[in-house]
């Protein structure tokens, strides 16, 4: 058995699949694990720390995935990337199947069994392989740290002998695994925290931050969460609502958060321009969710920008900011769903196709496009063939005399 981990070649993309502690595990599973030349650098693997755990180094991503049963990334592989992979191997990693349907298609053309680790069902025996909570974990403790230092004040409440110092207010919107550890963060920072969601059960986990929760707590609140314990999309009564409640809210917070997002959606707004507008001068605006779309309309992809004196913080990849820590995560649970993979006893592949963990997860197989979510949606058109130019006229002598303006 053959395990590739290729570097990942997309702007602002400094995490890696695999570290050497999870190479070290691979290779007791059996395999022959191929790491590409530089893939964790940027999060602090050097290549002798993977050779040492036993892993051989290709110089190319091609050499690297050559004849690999299973190639491990962290971004969706591109289709020129991708249908250098062997037919049949195994592709594992983030793959944002509702944002770019080409590129799934392309993995189903290549042959390959494509898994998407986030649709990763939230079930007990999964919770060690569930890739968007340890990322979006390590997302929220950034943006305090992110929001800290461009604050211009400090955090905490300081008594001094000149005076004393109020703390900051951050006010963190969504509640979910980062919007949680965001809470956690600020509260060790010293901050005064309060936090909303329209997760009725997030408030009971708000208050155990010792944070105060604030939302409109109606019937459509108490109904707001799915099965798999994700937000659902609220009417536009209640956002209207929930925006009043807050707007008045926000004008007295120094930094506000935001970590809203649906499967699937844009991202919505939770922090208007008048929000922004209402903030003090100096404060700060943290919006995690940009890479959707933005909750807040006036944040750019990459960028820190300055409107009506507030600062809006919209870094691409947070996770990535802290690629050493990040990586460690995601290639754990990788590890995990690898095992599940392998028959240890014989050391070979063994994928359970009726596993729910597999069925959950499995995009393309056999050249088709399989997931349930996405066998309804149409194929990505294919590009139509260019028109031929018509062909000139021939030109006569008479025409071309005309044309000269010869009238003879």
């Amino acid at each position: 058995m053959k395990l590739a981990i290729p570097a990942e070649p997309a702007q602002h993309e400094s995490r890696v699949a695999a570290t050497p502690e999870t190479v070290a595990a691979f290779v007791k599973l059996g395999f022959k694990v191929s790491v590409q030349a530089g893939a964790g650098e940027a999060s602090q693997f050097p290549d002798q720390q993977y050779t040492d755990a036993g892993a051989s180094l290709g110089k190319t991503a091609e050499a690297t995935v050559k004849d690999a049963d299973i190639v491990l990334r962290v971004l969706r592989p591109t289709a020129a990337e991708v249908a250098k992979y062997k037919k049949n191997s195994l592709v594992i990693g983030i793959m944002e199947p509702s944002d770019n349907r080409a590129g799934i298609d392309a993995m189903a053309k290549a042959g390959v069994a494509a898994f998407a680790m986030e649709y990763m069902p939230r079930i007990t025996r999964a919770q060690v392989m569930d890739v968007l909570s340890s990322q979006a974990n390590l997302a929220g403790y950034q943006s305090v740290i992110d929001a800290a230092a461009e604050f211009d004040r400090a955090m905490p409440m300081m008594m001094t002998a000149a005076g004393t110092i109020s703390p900051a207010r951050v006010f963190v919107m969504g509640a979910g695994v980062a919007g949680l550890q965001a809470i956690a963060t600020a509260r060790r920072l010293g901050a005064a925290v309060s936090a909303t969601d329209v997760r009725p059960a997030a408030k009971e986990q708000v208050e155990s931050l010792a944070a105060k929760f604030i939302a409109v707590e109606d019937e459509e609140f108490k109904q707001a969460e799915t099965a798999g314990g994700y937000a659902k999309e609220m009417s536009k009564e209640y956002q209207q609502k929930q925006a009043e409640l807050t707007a008045s809210h926000i004008a007295k917070q120094d930094i506000v958060i935001t970590t809203a997002l649906i499967p699937g959606r844009p991202a919505p707004v939770l922090v208007t321009r008048e929000m922004v507008e209402s903030m003090k001068p100096g404060s700060i605006v943290v919006d995690l969710a940009v890479e959707r779309g933005g909750n807040c309309p006036l944040s750019k992809l990459g960028k820190v920008v300055t409107h009506n004196n507030v600062k809006i913080i919209g870094y691409a990849n947070v996770p990535g900011r802290v690629a050493a820590s990040s990586s460690s995560l995601y290639a754990r649970n990788l590890k995990a769903f690898v095992e599940t993979l392998v028959d240890q006893e014989k050391g070979a592949l063994n994928v359970d196709w009726d596993d729910e963990i597999i069925k959950a997860t499995l995009l393309t197989r056999g050249g088709k496009v399989v997931h349930p979510n996405l066998v309804s949606q149409k194929a990505s058109p294919k590009p139509r063939p260019k028109a031929k130019p018509k062909a000139k006229p021939k030109s006569t002598a008479k025409s071309e005399a005309k044309a000269k303006g010869d009238k003879s």
